[in-house]
């Protein structure tokens, strides 16, 4: 699933596409991407067209376009395997377009004002596009966020994520480490690729009890976690298959750089080890067993 850089990554080659745009025409051709939104298909496409879109969000890996105007947003979920792509409108579809949207766009097909098509891809039909309504930030109220995004806590690269909040309901936590770097309700965008590389980083076992972690190793986690994030952000997200890329369809490369997830067999970069993968949460753990010891 797209974590934090890969959102971002589609974030920013949205915005200076859609910002300004207007919404000429809507196909949904899978109706079954429309899960999340409140109508039938009828309904989301006459909301949609004829709107002007603003400047795209992001909250962890939660994505929204706000329709200008209005209380309402385009919200983007990418799901497992959902691709934003941007395409001139003679462009041949993919053959997994689910939704296509015809845009006049500031950023035309050709680099100029003009027409530009955004087609939603999906493989799995897990992803999906809806018409939300907004809601003002639990945690500062001046803020206005999709009601479905509202149960989201910050990212830890937001402006406004409070470290001393986290650390000290990450102390309260009855659970281990990693399974508290994936619950979006206390820190969001990091999912299982990120939070390996960043216990890694940090010399933290995954099973580690979060009750049991000193606040300066905790301290520590948090800055390993946004120096993974900003590294990966800066190389284009992770890639390992056609299923992540980015608004042009071009890939991620920090596959290239990653120390630990999908490295079992190899040898540890810090001290030669053999990284080892343990099966959690229906997925996989990736560690080294020398470095990252249960403390």
């Amino acid at each position: 699933m797209p974590e934090l850089p890969e959102v971002e990554v589609v974030r920013a080659g949205l915005e200076p596409a859609v910002t300004g745009a207007t919404v000429r025409r809507v196909e949904v051709v899978e109706e079954r991407s429309l899960r999340r939104h409140d109508g039938p298909s009828e309904d989301f496409v006459a909301r949609l067209t004829g709107t002007r879109l603003a400047a795209p969000h992001r909250r962890g890996k939660f994505l929204w376009v706000p329709l200008a105007d209005s209380d309402e947003v385009l919200a983007i979920h990418l799901g497992m395997s959902g691709q934003v792509l941007l395409r001139s409108p003679d462009h041949p579809r993919e053959r997994l377009t689910r939704i296509v949207l015809d845009l006049d766009s500031p950023l035309g097909g050709d680099g100029r004002p003009g027409p530009l098509r955004v087609d939603f891809v999906d493989q799995r039909i897990f992803g999906s596009m809806a018409i939300a309504g907004l809601v003002p930030a639990a945690d500062h109220p001046e803020q206005r966020i999709p009601s479905h995004v509202a149960h989201i806590a910050r990212d830890p690269l937001d402006p406004l994520f409070d470290d001393r909040r986290f650390l000290d309901r990450l102390r309260r936590k009855q659970t281990t480490i990693k399974r508290a770097l994936l619950d979006q309700t206390l820190v969001s965008g990091i999912g299982n690729i990120y939070a390996d590389e960043a216990l890694w980083a940090a010399r933290i076992h995954y099973d580690q009890p979060t009750a049991t972690l000193s606040r300066p190793r905790a301290t520590t986690l948090l800055a390993e976690v946004r120096l993974v994030l900003g590294k990966a952000l800066a190389e284009g997200g992770t890639s390992f298959d056609a299923q992540y890329v980015n608004v042009n369809g071009a890939s991620g490369y920090f596959s290239h750089s990653l120390n630990a997830y999908g490295q079992q067999g190899l040898p540890c970069p810090r001290c030669g080890t053999p990284i080892v993968r343990e099966t959690f949460m229906n997925r996989g753990s990736h560690f080294c067993p020398r470095c990252q010891r249960i403390r």
